[in-house]
């Protein structure tokens, strides 16, 4: 049953989405904190984190920044800005600001910030130009704009090749798309970035190409034991295409010689003119 607590998010708010959240971060914290000495983010400065999730982005900003410098924390998941608001208490950190605020329709805090901050946000919003505007406003003159999206989730598959699994992010996709967002969503941020008042500074892909024994595997493991189980519960997939997706995940986690190819995402650097 989806509650009303958990329609904030397409995934959920529950613990067991907060946790794989968590574990999402580990694995891709090193290009994070790559992408952000890229952009020149240092002690002092001021950060928005758009669309922070349960904060663990935000943690980490807030410990470069220092106290000299300020997190502006925007999501519009009260259980996740909780869950921020207790792991900042917990570690002393005094200058993330919490706002509770939906990206879409409502004003993003004012500020001057000098660098901003999202990954896999663009590609769940529906008003994609508009959240761009804003933004745009949030930063100031020069200040840099660091995204995480992903350019073509179609190269999520498995060598030896997994039929079930393609079928899967198929379906995936598809409701990603009937819900208003975009799955490969930097292929139009490259054009809409620019046509809103910013330069590219950089527009790089990523892409992993691991065995089970990689941590990386860790990643989609954990999308798998939770995705589908998910878009069960909205009527998105049946109980036995989820069933099917287990079991032949199973088998590859247990064959030493498979491969995960991750979804390509795109790392972008972008500074407003």
């Amino acid at each position: 049953m989806t509650t009303s607590q958990d329609r904030d998010y397409v995934l959920g708010t529950h613990d067991e989405e907060i946790a794989r959240l968590g574990l999402q971060h580990r694995v891709w914290r090193p290009q994070a904190l790559a992408a952000w000495r890229r952009a020149g983010l240092t002690v002092g400065q001021t950060v928005l984190d758009l669309g922070c999730g349960p904060g663990y982005a935000s943690v980490d900003l807030a410990e470069i920044v220092g106290a000299g410098g300020k997190v502006e924390a925007v999501d519009r998941s009260r259980r996740f800005l909780d869950h921020l608001t207790a792991v900042a208490g917990q570690r002393g950190i005094q200058h993330v600001a919490i706002h509770e605020r939906d990206l879409e329709k409502d004003a993003l805090p004012a500020m001057s910030a000098d660098l901003a901050w999202s990954r896999w946000v663009f590609s769940f919003v529906r008003a994609r130009r508009e959240l761009v505007r804003k933004v745009r406003e949030a930063l100031r003159p020069g200040g840099k704009f660091v995204l995480l999206e992903y350019l073509d989730y179609r190269t999520w598959r498995y060598a030896p090749r997994c039929p079930e699994h393609e079928s899967f992010v198929e379906k995936v996709m598809e409701t990603w798309r009937a819900d208003g967002g975009e799955a490969d969503v930097a292929l139009e941020l490259n054009a809409t970035l620019r046509e809103e008042g910013f330069e590219i500074m950089s527009f790089e892909p990523i892409i992993h190409t691991v065995p089970p024994t990689n941590y990386v595997w860790q990643w989609a493991k954990a999308f798998l034991e939770t995705g589908p189980e998910r878009m069960v519960g909205l009527g998105t997939l049946t109980r036995a295409e989820a069933d099917a997706i287990a079991a032949a995940h199973t088998r590859l986690e247990a064959n030493p010689h498979a491969l995960l190819i991750t979804p390509a995402v795109a790392e972008i650097i972008a500074v407003k003119r």
